[in-house]
């Protein structure tokens, strides 16, 4: 069952930390690919200088609306990056996924990466993690709590330490500690 539309009407502080642990999965016919989230950024509203909701106007719709689905947006006109909208409608706010720990799927995402299938960094980092998922501008606006594009609760108990710290591969509001990972875990991004 897949993550509830409530988990994500709330800030994207929380939800950001909150995904961590928490599974990825895609589904594109019978393909299947599942990875634990283990690394994640938080984008505020408008007063975030890093946030879409900020500068980029076509974003705000999306932005503005209720939270629950997917933002993914193509970065330096190269890498789409997948996000999980956040707060309730009226409240922007967006988490990028940042890195998975593959569990399921692993040589389709090796396919799609065209890199063999145990590597660490398979889904480390948001553009390699899109095209390890199979996910595309046509994902954009995708409801997570349904559909071919979910977030599912772990598994497993949430016995590790979240890391905080500060967003990168930014230009705007760097210093801001919205990026959060599993302290330790080795498919975080480098």
């Amino acid at each position: 069952m897949p993550l509830p539309r409530r988990f994500y009407r709330r800030t994207a502080r929380l939800v950001a930390r909150d995904l961590l642990g928490c599974v990825l999965v895609t589904r594109r016919g019978r393909v299947v690919t599942a990875g634990r989230v283990v690394e994640t950024e938080a984008y505020l509203g408008p007063e975030d200088a890093a946030s879409h909701a900020a500068f980029r106007p076509g974003s705000r719709a999306l932005f503005y609306g209720d939270g629950g689905f997917a933002y993914v947006y193509l970065n330096y006109g190269i890498h789409r990056c997948l996000n999980a909208i956040a707060g309730a409608a009226g409240r922007p706010g967006c988490v990028l996924i940042r890195a998975v720990e593959p569990i399921l799927g692993l040589p389709a995402m090796a396919r799609r990466r065209g890199v063999p299938p145990d590597r660490a960094r398979l889904a480390s980092g948001p553009g390699n993690l899109t095209r390890a998922f199979g996910i595309t501008l046509r994902d954009n606006g995708a409801d997570l709590t349904r559909g071919r594009l979910t977030v599912e609760p772990s598994d497993a108990p949430r016995a590790f330490r979240v890391a905080a710290g500060p967003r990168i591969g930014i230009t705007r509001a760097r210093d801001l500690r919205l990026r959060f990972w599993i302290a330790g875990n080795r498919f975080v991004s480098r």
